[in-house]
């Protein structure tokens, strides 16, 4: 049978003298959702589970600039807060339809997204927020563009001994919407088939595209932007054909795969089906 250690730091310095003294043996556990499943199937065996639960400096919601969320921070957490709902709604389309409210209640935004797998659901909402992710470590404080932060499935910009404390979002421009989609084969806890975000922002006649910012998840080894898309909304008076055409670019320069829940060629026409659905989202939402 195998053991293991359960230690529970009270603060962030404690949490990282656990991990530098414990090195590659120690694995961060959070709520656990992804991590515990990974040890049944004995995918990792770590010595040493650092637990988060009982750190309070990375268990927040801040709204005073912008948006910061501690990494420890739970779905259910943010499902159900109010300001998120109506300042970032891109973040509530997507944990509402993460798992079960029992998974919400325990998963966190940082696990979801230190998991690093393209599945993700908060990955794509965090992707059109030109989202920071904060890291500590042994050589310090460092901030990381999300954009930049995953290097392939299951692999992160993380170093040994470095943890996610924060997820640091600026306040977005006037005039803006924000949507995400979670394509699924039942609405039943499933993993998505395909996981489209989009930011929009509009000038002062709300039909011109100002900003464009398009996230897509299971769409290639991690979760990406479509830039191509994005730059070909900009400029543009945002209507149904010009969504369509978005939708077409971004489902080019994308790269998904066949798996077990889908076919390559069903994720390309999704992600067309969906730029557009989650962009008239976006223009009802700026226009409301």
């Amino acid at each position: 049978m195998r053991t293991f250690e359960y230690l529970k730091p009270t603060s962030i310095g404690e949490t990282r003298q656990f991990l530098e003294q414990y090195g590659e043996q120690a694995k961060v556990i959070a709520g656990g959702t992804d991590l515990m499943v990974q040890w049944k199937k004995k995918l990792v065996s770590p010595g040493y589970f650092v637990s988060l639960r009982n750190v309070p400096e990375l268990n927040f919601i801040d709204l005073d600039h912008g948006l910061r969320i501690g990494s420890a921070t739970t779905h259910r957490k943010l499902e159900l807060s109010s300001e998120i709902g109506q300042a970032f709604p891109v973040i509530s389309d997507a944990v509402k339809n993460l798992g079960s409210v029992q998974v919400r209640n325990s998963a966190t935004i940082g696990g979801n997204i230190c998991n690093a797998a393209p599945s993700a659901d908060t990955a794509p909402p965090l992707l059109v927020l030109d989202t920071q992710v904060k890291i500590v470590g042994p050589a310090g404080e460092r901030s990381v563009p999300i954009t930049e932060f995953f290097r392939g499935p299951g692999r992160t910009v993380l170093q040994p001994g470095e943890l996610v404390t924060e997820f640091s979002i600026p306040a977005p421009l006037a005039r803006t919407g924000m949507a995400y989609w979670k394509q699924t084969r039942r609405k039943a806890m499933d993993l998505p088939i395909l996981g489209v975000a989009a930011l929009l922002s509009f000038e002062e006649d709300l039909k011109t595209c100002k900003v464009a910012r398009i996230g897509l998840g299971v769409a290639g080894p991690v979760p990406r932007r479509a830039l191509e898309a994005e730059s070909f909304l900009q400029g543009k008076t945002v209507d149904e054909k010009v969504l369509d055409e978005a939708g077409r670019i971004a489902s080019e320069e994308a790269s998904p795969r066949t798996t077990i829940r889908g076919s390559e060629w069903y994720r390309r026409h999704m992600i067309r089906v969906l730029v557009k659905r989650v962009g008239l989202t976006c223009l009802a939402r700026a226009q409301a």
